[in-house]
């Protein structure tokens, strides 16, 4: 009954209103400081892997205020506490007798001389900016004090004073203040220039550096006199401190990757990001851009970019997104061009001859054919703008040949091909494949640096993670590249059926060391002795971008050169423009190597040497290579066996010749247009022997080299409005043969040697007739449309090279 009264007594009383008051107030406490304490608006800076800057931007709010970095620099922290709060490691947030010393001076001066606040009332105070200077907020900074010192550590917060605190201007931090004052990092710094930034809070906006240089030095020199008193310096150190000058000008923010940083600050702006960059390779990678491009401008070539990374991590170890000069924006140098879609030209072909080559559906020596092709609406040409006639496939790949490739994509399908070019990181086809077609291989599609680079590193990758893990596959062999410290590129774990075998990777990468490139690609001849590098190069249609892309075991190195805004140029070529500054960058990378060749999954394979097909009983010559195992490849398709007669120079047949006094011989046999241009740059071949006059030898002589595939051809008229024409023209195997021409069955023309024959059909229907002087015969059917549109659209001509 009493102890009722009491509490009811106690709830109603006084009492009450005390705990209810006192709970207000530890609420109030508790809440007054808001929370965060800053508004979280910084500096985006761009670190390399080991810590160095390279690069910031200033923050959103106009300020350089770096985020908040490690504990401070220690010399830093020294003169700090010297200078601002002896005793900060010891008070709970304010100092009573800190403030007992500023009441007594301001009373004694009659005016406020100090204000005795400590460090982390001071870091109150900068959290409320703009605040006079009364009893009242001094008392508020008191409590918002005690506040942090219950919520906080002393190390946090001394780095909120480190980064928030003014350092004259529009510098806020210590370490945007070291970088702008002395260009070095705070832990870099002297014990005068230490000092000189301890005092510079005080009052920044009065003693600005080259500002009442007097009283900053007075200030300077000072501390540095209390700190040797106190044993932090001996004398030789602050004699030689005071002698110290001070910071003369503001100097600017280095700025070695403007590009990698634009990229990271819109990714997650005004953000601290270590890198996985080289310092001192990233500056020599500027230095080699800016003097390729003062070569390259020459010809009206202004931009160019480059990106080396490590083949084993995917680390990149270098990035420039473009020249780094700015002072000429009309070149669009700030554009990074590593990340822009650009047309591939050949620069994709090696990852065709992979993929055939692991489908087994081509071996390194296999003849492809080289003649002119055309195809509804893509007529691919060499480089050269010459046809070989027919070209082993590692050849036609080290000598990036335009129409052996398109053959090759052709016969692998444009779908598969799409599928295996996005598997292997290939982020640039948004379009269906159909969109492409053929072209795909000749830079029909736009690829980014980025991603080449990272398809050349997985391609090496595979070879070197295979020989190294004794035949380990990951299941993502294909990872993009990794440029912040800690990432790592995902590749999943052990492949059961790897997407692409070692030995197809190995082989490519060996056909990529063979430096055989077109002759009219001047200057590859310079880099004939790098037999260590695999590389291959690219050129766009119209010269508008020249690439080129080397791996070793260790590195991929990948380069860019041409016009931002597309503009082309004679002689940008990716052996000219691109490799000269990627075969540079090697030279700043140590290490490299042959490929280890992955032994078992290498069979040797007995090969006819004159094919490069599976031998067939017909074949005389064969030559071992080595070969993914298990593929299967086609008995060659080119030896046959001929009679001849007693003298060797007529072909015969039973029906005209005595079976008995036959010679019977095998043969190179190449189809008609393969065989008139392979018999010009092989001399060594030896074309079929004629056949003897009144004989019947079964054989196609004749082959009509263009058109070939299509049916309707568009025919544009000339410049000046007069209807155009379209030239046949006929491959026959006898050089003295005559052809006769008949066009809907009227005699048109007689051809000997060369057989060609200009036409001005009509729209509509036509056929073409020939035939030799041996009777022999060839019929085409063709239709002549009367306007371009969509599906009958013809090209001219598709020229790209390596």
């Amino acid at each position: 009954m009493t102890g009722h009264f009491f509490r009811k007594r106690l709830t109603r009383g006084p009492a009450a209103v005390l705990i209810v008051a006192g709970a207000s107030l530890l609420t109030w406490f508790f809440f007054c400081v808001p929370r965060p304490l800053f508004p979280e608006i910084y500096s985006p800076v761009l670190e390399s892997s080991d810590g160095q800057l390279l690069g910031a931007r200033i923050a959103s709010d106009g300020q350089w205020r770096f985020p908040s970095p490690g504990s401070p620099a220690p010399r830093f922290e020294t003169s700090l506490l010297t200078f601002e709060d002896r005793w900060f490691y010891y008070h709970p947030g304010i100092n009573p007798v800190s403030l007992m010393r500023a009441l007594v001076q301001n009373v004694t001066q009659g005016k406020i001389v100090s204000g005795g606040s400590t460090l982390t009332m001071q870091v109150a105070r900068l959290a409320r900016p703009g605040k006079a200077r009364t009893l009242a907020n001094k008392l508020l900074e008191m409590i918002w004090a005690l506040n942090l010192e219950l919520r906080f550590s002393k190390a946090d917060i001394l780095k909120m004073y480190v980064s928030q605190a003014p350092f004259g201007g529009n510098v806020v931090g210590l370490e945007a203040a070291a970088w702008r004052y002395y260009q070095r990092p705070p832990h870099q710094l002297s014990w005068a220039e230490s000092a000189t930034l301890a005092v510079l809070p005080n009052a920044p906006s009065l003693i600005f550096p080259g500002k009442n240089d007097r009283l900053l030095r007075e200030k300077r020199n000072l501390l540095l006199g209390k700190m040797h008193r106190r044993g932090f310096i001996d004398s030789l150190t602050y004699e030689l401190s005071l002698e110290e000058p001070l910071p003369g000008k503001v100097f600017t923010i280095p700025d070695h990757c403007y590009h990698l940083l634009e990229f990271s600050n819109r990714e997650k702006p005004g953000t601290r990001v270590r890198t996985t960059l080289d310092y001192h390779l990233q500056q020599l990678v500027n230095e080699a851009l800016l003097s390729h491009e003062r070569q390259l401008s020459a010809n009206h070539i202004y931009n160019c970019c480059a990106l080396v990374a490590e083949v084993g991590t995917s680390r990149v170890l270098a990035y420039a997104g473009n020249v780094p000069r700015f002072d000429d924006p009309s070149h669009g140098n700030h554009v990074d061009v590593i990340r822009s879609p650009r047309s591939s030209g050949s620069i994709l072909k090696p990852f065709l001859y992979a993929a055939m080559t692991d489908g087994g559906m081509v071996a390194p020596n296999q003849l492809i054919a080289d003649i002119p092709v055309r195809f509804t609406g893509f007529s691919p040409v060499n480089f050269s703008g010459s046809y070989d006639g027919a070209v082993p496939a590692s050849e036609a790949l080290a000598r990036s040949l335009n129409v052996p490739a398109v053959v090759m994509l052709q016969k692998y399908g444009v779908e598969p091909f799409y599928h295996f070019l996005k598997k292997a990181g290939m982020t640039t086809l948004t379009k269906p494949a159909g969109h492409y077609g053929l072209s795909l291989i000749l830079g029909g599609a736009e690829t980014t640096l980025w991603d080449l680079a990272g398809m050349y590193a997985s391609l090496a990758r595979i070879v070197t993670v295979y020989a190294a893990e004794d035949g380990f596959y990951p299941v993502n062999p294909f990872a993009p590249l990794v440029w912040k410290e800690g990432e790592t590129a995902d590749r999943g774990p052990e492949a059961v059926q790897p997407f692409l075998r070692a030995s197809a990777a190995w082989l490519t990468l060996e056909a990529l060391q063979k430096v055989n490139r077109p002759e009219e690609e001047t200057g590859w001849e310079a880099f004939a002795d790098v037999n260590r590098i695999a590389w291959k190069t690219g050129t766009s249609i119209g010269f508008r971008d020249g690439w080129a892309v080397g791996v070793t075991p260790r590195h991929v190195v990948a380069v860019w050169a041409g016009n931002g805004d597309g503009e082309g140029r004679p002689g940008l070529t990716g052996t000219a423009a691109a490799a000269p500054l990627m075969f540079e960058i090697f030279g700043f990378l140590s290490g490299g190597g042959s490929f280890a060749p992955p032994s078992e999954e290498l069979v040797p394979v007995a090969f006819c040497r004159q094919s490069g097909y599976l031998p067939s009983p017909l074949c005389d010559e064969t030559d071992t290579i080595l070969v993914p195992a298990g593929i299967r490849i086609p008995q060659c398709p080119y030896h046959r066996q001929i009679y001849l007669d007693k003298t060797r120079q007529f072909r015969v047949s039973e029906d005209c010749f005595p079976v008995s006094e036959m010679i019977t011989r095998r043969w190179f046999v190449l189809p008609p247009a393969m065989d008139y241009f392979y018999r010009r740059s092989h001399p060594a071949y030896q074309p079929l022997p004629p056949v003897m006059p009144g004989c019947q030898v079964p054989d196609a002589p004749m082959e009509l080299i263009y058109p070939r595939e299509m049916e309707r051809i568009f025919i544009p008229r000339q410049l000046d409005g007069t209807p155009g024409q379209v030239i046949f023209e006929m491959a026959h195997r006898d050089p003295a043969a005559r052809l006769f021409w008949y066009v809907d069955r009227s005699f048109a023309a007689e051809t000997v040697t060369f057989h060609q024959l200009s036409l001005h059909p009509e729209a509509g229907w036509h056929t073409v007739t020939v035939t030799d002087h041996l009777g022999n015969l060839l019929e085409k059917r063709f239709f002549v449309v009367d306007r371009e549109d969509e599906q009958d659209r013809e090209s001219r001509g598709m020229r790209a090279g390596g």
